[in-house]
């Protein structure tokens, strides 16, 4: 066998072991990788033993038929898992930017607030220059928007995050101040330098537990010694807006939610709440679509001109 042919062979095997381990790892099996990838349980096994020698690493703590990552194991995964990705879409990816012009379809995660007040006038700009291009829009939002990218359903994701993943990168383009938001002929609303102190005299309308305004709200509060009361949970910011117009509450929201045609009053709460950022989430090593490519670009034009930005 020739140096040429060694080599192909080697990089060829090498993607074979990196597809099992990241596989093993998903499903924490090295059956079930073996089921996923049609291949029989003793070659997954050989792979990742092959892959672990010639790395010198173990990469699993193997107890029966049960597997976890070792600390060597979970520092690969996040390295290896978007080599293996970009190696499986290369087909699709490849026949987007020969097809630009025809009918394709741009998967996009990102919350509530983000698809009703940040993104359409982007979609207005982004449908009048690419008709052809279908937008799909994944209403989701911390872990599962994050899942969504992992598992290659969405492109890229856009909202706000407090800890980014390793394999994450993200960068911000809109920021937004937390505003105590109230109804016409609220005592508040002619205060100035409101207080925590003050605001807990009344009952608030937030987002439930699973929402990062809520738990942002429940901290500062806490941080405070400040106790609070709460009347009603709704999971949409128009709602709470409207809840808020009939006087069944007050509440504090991110000002990207405010579109100017609310009746309501809103005081600022510096100080207290920091400014909410908005940006792009991006899996590390994916290669982007044209279509998600331009996306990007008409929310922040300098966006891919300044890659060390993105942390």
């Amino acid at each position: 066998m020739s140096i040429i042919q060694e080599n192909s062979f080697y990089k060829q095997n090498r993607l074979k072991q990196l597809r099992a381990f990241c596989v093993a790892a998903e499903t924490g099996s090295f059956s079930k990788a073996a089921e996923l990838l049609d291949l029989t349980q003793p070659s997954i096994s050989l792979q990742i033993q092959s892959l672990e020698k010639d790395m010198e690493v173990t990469l699993f703590h193997r107890n029966g038929p049960k597997i976890s990552l070792t600390k060597m194991g979970k520092e690969l995964l996040p390295i290896a898992q978007p080599l293996v990705d970009q190696i499986d879409t290369l087909p699709s990816i490849f026949a987007s930017h020969l097809k630009q012009d025809e009918e394709t379809e741009l998967n996009i995660a990102a919350g509530e607030s983000t698809i009703l007040y940040i993104l359409p006038p982007v979609i207005e700009k982004f449908k009048k220059a690419h008709p052809n291009v279908t937008i799909k829009l994944h209403n989701e939002t911390g872990k599962n928007s994050l899942n969504l990218l992992r598992e290659n359903r969405a492109e890229f994701a856009v909202g706000t995050i407090r800890d980014i993943p390793g394999d994450i990168q993200y960068r911000g383009i809109y920021n937004f101040a937390p505003v105590l938001i109230l109804p016409y002929g609220h005592p508040l609303a002619t205060q100035k330098d409101i207080t925590l102190t003050q605001i807990s005299k009344y009952e608030l309308i937030i987002p439930p537990p699973h929402f990062s305004t809520w738990t942002i709200v429940n901290s500062v509060f806490n941080e405070h010694n400040v106790p609070y009361k709460v009347s009603l949970e709704a999971g949409s910011w128009e709602v709470i807006k409207k809840y808020v117009e009939l006087g069944l509450g007050i509440s504090i929201v991110t000002s990207v939610c405010l579109t100017g045609s609310e009746r309501l009053i809103t005081r600022p709460l510096p100080g207290f709440f920091l400014n909410r950022n908005y940006g792009v989430l991006l899996l590390k090593g994916k290669s982007l679509t044209p279509a998600a490519h331009h996306f990007i670009e008409l929310m922040d034009p300098s966006f891919f001109q300044s890659p060390a930005t993105l942390s």
